[in-house]
């Protein structure tokens, strides 16, 4: 009975201590920011336990309104993306993408770029957040 208490109290120790985070996004931290035909998004996530690096990903549909407010036509819409990696440090990342759409013809006034279908993905962690 004592050697197999002290086979498991071995095993024990000799583990690797696992470090169980809770990722998730802070929800009061987004901040999204459109300048001209820009999409800027910072955030930040938390919970990241001991990784050394996250990596976001930002899409959107940028869409070129006419100065009437109609929709545009399949030719004034496009999709935009960008993507980083951020480092991690104590169990928390910071985080800023911008991606720019570009029209063919120019999205020139009166028409303006509005973005839609915002999505922030934490690809490492499986998270996702829908502006």
């Amino acid at each position: 009975m004592r050697a197999l208490a002290a086979a498991v109290v071995l095993a024990c120790a000799l583990a690797a201590p696992a470090w169980a985070g809770s990722p998730h996004f802070i929800a009061n931290a987004f901040s999204l920011n459109v300048s001209g035909n820009t999409i800027t998004v910072t955030g930040k996530e938390a919970g990241l336990g001991d990784e050394a690096q996250i990596h976001v990903v930002l899409t959107a549909t940028a869409k070129c309104i006419n100065g009437g407010g109609h929709n545009p036509k399949a030719a004034n819409k496009t999709s935009v993306s960008a993507a980083g990696d951020f480092p991690v440090q104590n169990g928390k990342a910071d985080f800023e993408l911008s991606a720019t759409a570009t029209f063919q013809p120019n999205c020139s006034p009166p028409m303006t770029v509005t973005f839609t279908d915002i999505t922030l993905t934490d690809e490492t962690n499986g998270l996702t957040h829908t502006f």
